[in-house]
């Protein structure tokens, strides 16, 4: 919601705050009700390792919501390969599916297996081997949990994902604002633009090789491309008045953008490429925070035009605007899964500002999160996860929470603060 009050009136992010370093842990919060129980055994050999690959499984599995871990404290043995399992033991604690493996290092690399078993059939679901260095195990690691994910759930788990979002430190003549990529945990961060004016609205390209976002950099807001790997930068819409809120079409050739270049804040669809601009609503109301559905088809959007912001649906080769947000008098920031089943965003109930999820085949609307100030969510290329922006302890952090609710990850921040996560696409 509060982006939206930035974009409109340019309100800069003030908030005080030091320079200390960021330091990000994994805190998983929520339980974990009618999911999957699954045994992830420490892999053997494991502690010779830098990263505790079966460790940061369990937390990528459980993190869905669709999982849950079995407690190591109950496991009646440690076996690393499914000739060593007593399945009986393993259906005792209650466990579905058991995951061993082993861990053996080899000169500067390490040599990874691994096994999924169903623990009722007693036999093995999926199992591989893989060599990689020490500074590609946790990216290994995630590789193996989208392989449990992909074994039971039937799709990609998207643990190999990225986090942009906007981190911000500093304060007066020091502050300083990041556009940062990490992992989907959070880990491993990476900045890709440093600057002392703010850093809006970050959206990844549809093959993960590019991001749009906004810029105050020019002294005015401008809507820059950025190539993730090289770093190369090309500002996109420079108008007069407000350039912001881009949204990628799915196959990456155009931006949905806000623009007031008719003094009116509307949505306008811009060519990468050539530039060129095509007015996609003219409405003497405020429409912003475009996104485009999965098909391509239809653009959603943010809209006062009712009395007070609601999302909005309107067909990309035109038509009337149809109405999506019923429930409650603020619906804003939307995004929606990539199956387009789901539509999530940020919902005011009761004074609170809390992420809800809204399924457009049912129309019928949960809400999932705590509040009191919880904004931006964004969906995980599974489907099943959205990440978001939450006050935790009075500082802006980016939190986790399944589409059930079932499972809630704060992604925990030192000093300063994080706002505006983006989940890029596989």
């Amino acid at each position: 919601m509060k982006r939206l009050q930035r974009l409109l009136l340019a309100v800069i992010l003030g908030l005080a705050a030091t320079q200390a370093q960021a330091q990000i842990t994994v805190d998983i919060t929520g339980g974990a009700l009618g999911a999957l129980p699954i045994a992830v055994v420490p892999f053997e050999g494991g502690d010779t390792a830098p990263e505790d690959i079966a460790g940061i499984v369990r937390e990528d599995l459980t993190r869905t919501g669709l999982f849950e871990a079995v407690p190591r404290e109950d496991f009646l043995a440690q076996p690393s390969r499914m000739e060593d399992v007593n399945f009986r033991n393993w259906r005792v604690i209650g466990a579905d599916n058991l995951l061993v493996g082993s861990v053996e290092r080899s000169g500067g690399q390490f040599q990874v297996r691994f096994e999924l078993l169903d623990v009722y059939a007693g036999s093995r679901m999926v199992g591989k081997r893989y060599t990689a260095t020490g500074s590609d195990l946790r990216r290994l690691a995630h590789t193996i949990a989208n392989e449990v994910f992909r074994s039971l759930i039937g799709r990609d788990g998207g643990f190999n994902s990225r986090l942009a979002y906007v981190r911000a430190s500093g304060a007066g003549d020091a502050r300083q604002f990041r556009l940062v990529v990490a992992q989907a945990d959070g880990h491993h961060p990476q900045t890709i633009v440093t600057s002392r004016e703010p850093l809006l609205s970050p959206a990844w390209g549809p093959k993960g090789e590019r991001i749009a976002y906004v810029s105050f950099e020019a002294g005015r807001s401008e809507i820059v491309v950025q190539n993730v790997a090289t770093g190369q930068r090309r500002t996109v819409a420079q108008f007069k008045g407000i350039n912001g809120a881009p949204a990628w079409s799915p196959d990456g050739s155009r931006l949905a953008v806000t623009l007031s270049r008719g003094d009116n804040p509307d949505i306008y669809i811009l060519d990468v490429d050539s530039g060129e601009t095509r007015q996609f609503t003219s409405h003497w109301a405020i429409d912003t925070e475009p996104v485009w559905a999965p098909d391509g088809k239809s653009v959603l959007f943010t809209s006062d035009r009712a009395g007070g912001p609601q999302i909005f649906r309107k067909g990309i080769r035109g038509g009337d605007a149809e109405r999506l947000t019923w429930d409650g008098d603020y619906n804003a920031s939307a995004d929606i899964s990539p199956d387009g089943r789901l539509l999530t965003m940020v919902h005011r109930r009761n004074g609170q500002f809390r992420i809800a999820v809204k399924n457009l085949e049912t129309d019928t609307t949960r809400v999932l999160s705590q509040g009191p100030l919880d904004e931006s969510p964004t969906f995980a290329p599974n489907g099943v996860m959205i990440a978001y922006t939450r006050t935790h302890g009075g500082t802006p952090t980016i939190a986790t929470i399944s589409v059930h609710g079932r499972a809630e990850a704060n992604l925990i921040q030192g000093n300063g603060d994080v706002r505006e996560p983006a989940w890029s696409p596989e």
